[in-house]
């Protein structure tokens, strides 16, 4: 997992790797909650599946026109388009399930 700034979000988007960002905050009690989980879930992905993080409170401009509202919210992208987002995923399970209905197995 890699912190993301707006450039590097970009560059990342468009490339040909589907892309799982999470928008977090250093505050957000629930972010660092499932922070372990997104770790597990980026390892085991890692093949087919990149995963960055960016913090809202550092680049507000791109979280609010990603139109980011509530945080943790992972939105997953595949050649810069996103294909869903899911907020505040309770468990590695949820996350696992969003990217298999995107992705598949």
């Amino acid at each position: 997992m890699m912190e993301l700034n707006e450039n590097g979000y970009r560059e990342l988007l468009a490339g040909e790797k589907p892309v799982l960002v999470e928008f977090h905050a250093p505050w957000c009690v629930y972010c660092r909650r499932i922070g372990p989980a997104l770790k597990k879930v980026a390892a085991q992905h890692r093949e087919r599946l990149t995963v960055g993080l960016v913090n809202i409170d550092d680049s507000p401009e791109l979280a609010r026109s990603e139109g980011i509202e509530v945080v943790p919210t992972l939105v997953l992208y595949h050649k810069g388009e996103a294909l869903g987002s899911i907020v505040a995923p309770e468990s590695r399970a949820r996350i696992e399930e969003f990217i298999e209905d995107f992705l598949g197995s």
